[in-house]
């Protein structure tokens, strides 16, 4: 190692991405500290699975090593092969420069909640750091500071997660309900409803102005049933006090929506389903032994924008439920991208699409190295899982901005 370190300058550092890397979820908190840190990065697409590259520095080996991440430190001449070998025509793969570390948000309430957040666990991980902002930053117009937002476990109809049946009671769900009844009064909302769409159409507005989006579980499908229940009373009296429009379905307007069409809510009130986007377990006859979903192969050189957030060691990824399981095919609009697919089931697990100047993606599911993750369960602990699939697409969608950035500049 000793003898490695000592390359002269004009060396460069790799982190291979492939099943050589002992711990790839650390290795893009690497990525992320040297553009924190002023430097620019290389991500290799498609290389020995998306791996990185950057210019050799000792502060940068030294913070691989401390955060146990695999490297190879290469020569120029070898740097400038690997590039001349991903330029040819005949392979899928490309050079995407990254150059800007991209400022992070998660949507989430700051009081305790009886659930984890997979991005909030890998990012901690991974060493990224990231603001948490809720309701109040978002409605005194904060979201324009930061290049990428993550929502929370969250549910933005109104209902509280249709948590009602199962939680109405438990201490917790009932201080949930009074925080966020009075954030609605504290900005002139009679319904937490009217509050959430308020804030869905902001996050839009962000999107729109060139922000990213992410979202897991059940923050995918509630954000669109928002937007296309713009006006429409869709909570029953548990919920708001009254009853819901009788004729919701009929004035729900897909035009408004992200990702889905066509879909039926589900207006009783103890089921915990909001609507037809989410394939149920019933409805998907998939068990923890052959659940399974299937990454697509996008051109590197074509569609550079798909193949960055699929980037992976791996292309089957071992499935996982959540509140928001899957999206049937049948309600997700012609132009959204499916980025990974249950063909078996006739569902896609993870999808993208793009809103004015900026992008979104969906990512169903709750905990991807938990099969059935329950209220009140602790959290995953990422130390014994450093090389999972699962995480690691959450973290592609985080490193996107910073070569979307490098892409708007030239």
């Amino acid at each position: 190692m000793l003898l490695i370190s000592s390359v002269g300058r004009g060396a460069y550092i790799l982190l291979p991405m492939d099943e050589k890397q002992q711990n790839h979820l650390k290795a893009y908190g690497i990525a992320y500290w040297v553009l924190k840190k002023g430097g620019e990065a290389e991500w290799l697409l498609n290389y020995r699975g998306g791996s990185f590259m950057f210019p050799y520095q000792s502060s940068y080996e030294s913070e691989i090593i401390v955060r146990g991440v695999s490297y190879e430190v290469i020569s120029d001449a070898q740097a400038i092969q690997i590039k001349t070998y991903i330029a040819s025509p005949d392979v899928n793969m490309d050079v995407m420069k990254l150059d800007v570390a991209p400022k992070i948000a998660v949507y989430s309430p700051k009081s305790k909640q009886p659930w984890d957040d997979a991005v909030t666990l890998v990012l901690t991980y991974a060493e990224i750091p990231y603001d948490v902002i809720y309701d109040d930053e978002v409605m005194n117009d904060k979201l324009p500071q930061y290049d990428w937002l993550h929502l929370h476990h969250e549910d933005f109809t109104g209902q509280y997660g249709k948590f009602y049946a199962t939680y109405g009671r438990e201490r917790w769900y009932l201080e949930q309900q009074a925080e966020a009844e009075a954030l609605a009064k504290k900005y002139g909302f009679s319904k937490v409803s009217q509050l959430k769409l308020a804030i869905v159409k902001k996050i839009r507005d962000f999107c729109a102005g060139g922000g990213f989006l992410f979202a897991m579980c059940s923050a995918t499908d509630t954000y669109d049933i928002a937007l296309a229940a713009d006006g429409v009373d869709i909570c029953d009296y548990m919920y708001d006090g009254d009853p819901p429009d009788p004729q919701a379905q009929k004035k729900l307007d897909f035009s408004k929506t992200f990702a889905f069409k066509d879909f039926q809510l589900k207006m009783n009130p103890y089921e915990y389903e909001y609507s037809t986007i989410d394939n149920q377990a019933f409805e998907r006859n998939l068990d923890e032994n052959n659940d399974y979903f299937k990454l697509f192969q996008f051109s590197a050189k074509w569609d550079p924008i798909p193949t960055i957030l699929t980037q992976n060691h791996v292309n089957l990824i071992k499935g996982f439920m959540g509140q928001t399981t899957a999206f049937k095919k049948s309600t997700i609009k012609s132009e959204v991208i499916i980025m990974g697919e249950t063909k078996e089931a006739n569902e896609a697990r993870y999808i993208h699409g793009t809103f004015g100047n900026g992008t979104w993606t969906f990512y169903g599911g709750h905990d991807p190295e938990d099969y059935r993750h329950f209220v009140g369960e602790e959290p995953t602990d990422l130390n014994l899982h450093p090389n999972s699939p699962g995480y690691r697409l959450i973290l592609n969608n985080i490193l996107f901005p910073a070569a979307r950035k490098k892409k708007q500049k030239t």
